[in-house]
């Protein structure tokens, strides 16, 4: 997988290649089927696979008042388009130059000088160039100029259409079984595991602590399960994940994620990345007005991750 950031850095001996075009945040089931044409087509014509995104996401650029938060970072975008079969990605830099490109901009420096498009796949809902002016009809227009077919794919996902806004809202909710369905897979957040107040350890539930970058996706305060997983040997572990900032304790910090992973109080995870994983909500966070109400409650949480995990 390489991941190019711009089109001095696109090898000259590239060749033809298949392109699919999106944001890709989260890289969802209609993301997946898209993609899936594309690698059928790249497969056929035995071109590479490339896929050319957006980083950052366009209307963090233009509107970053109403900018999304992100589902993944870029790292994890291209980790999961190369379990897609992308072969390249191309993370175009987006700024307001881009912005003020026409269609034919794009399609001239991106698709045709840059990489030698003989086909393009996007989704039925594909707008590009300036004021959004370009859609599949203009692709298509100008692949017959230039030479490369163009094929716009519906990203229909059962009773309604699969998005990453559709994900976003299910996250919202705290209905992390929804976006599990949307995306194909469990929503998961990674990150550097910090030292914490060690309130945990001290209430018996020692928890590995990761914060919550700004701008990126989490699901709604409160308590779940899920698994937490070492990201350098894969070793994973059923846990119980709180999400917030702790409302019985004073003085709280900033929201984060804390994952107890479920009869370990022997792991040390500091310093190490982590990715934790959320299969399905328990409740929302409360404020106990003493640590025996509270310490009830977490045992009556491990007790219920303990049985939605067990197979």
């Amino acid at each position: 997988m390489h991941v190019w950031r711009s089109v001095t850095e696109i090898p000259a001996d590239l060749g033809p290649t298949v392109v699919v075009i999106g944001n890709f945040d989260g890289v969802h089931r209609g993301h997946r089927t898209v993609i899936g044409r594309a690698r059928a087509l790249a497969e056929e014509r035995g071109h590479a696979l490339v896929a050319v995104t957006f980083d950052p996401h366009p209307m963090a650029v233009l509107r970053p008042e109403h900018a999304p938060s992100m589902l993944t970072s870029l790292h994890e975008r291209a980790l999961l388009l190369a379990e897609c079969g992308v072969a390249h990605v191309f993370a175009l830099p987006f700024s307001r130059e881009i912005a003020a490109w026409t269609p034919d901009e794009f399609v001239s420096r991106i698709l045709v000088d840059g990489l030698h498009a003989s086909a393009v796949v996007v989704g039925a809902n594909f707008r590009y160039g300036s004021r959004a002016a370009g859609d599949v009809a203009t692709l298509r227009a100008s692949g017959g100029q230039h030479g490369f077919d163009v094929e716009g794919v519906p990203l229909d996902g059962g009773p309604q259409v699969w998005s990453s806004t559709y994900v976003r809202t299910c996250l919202i909710a705290g209905d992390v079984a929804g976006a599990a369905e949307a995306l194909g897979r469990l929503f998961a957040v990674r990150g550097v595991v910090i030292e914490g107040d060690r309130r945990g350890r001290e209430l018996g539930y020692p928890t590995a602590n990761v914060p919550l970058p700004p701008g990126m996706a989490a699901p709604a305060d409160g308590i779940y399960a899920g698994w937490l997983t070492r990201t350098d040997t894969g070793e994973r572990y059923p846990a119980a994940i709180s999400i917030g900032t702790n409302p019985t304790f004073a003085g709280e910090r900033a929201r984060r994620v804390e994952a107890y992973a479920l009869d370990r109080d022997d792991l040390e995870l500091y310093g190490v990345e982590i990715e934790i994983a959320f299969v399905d909500r328990l409740r929302g966070m409360v404020r106990f007005d003493g640590i025996d109400p509270l310490l009830a409650t977490m045992a009556d949480d491990v007790r219920r991750t303990r049985e939605l995990l067990t197979p």
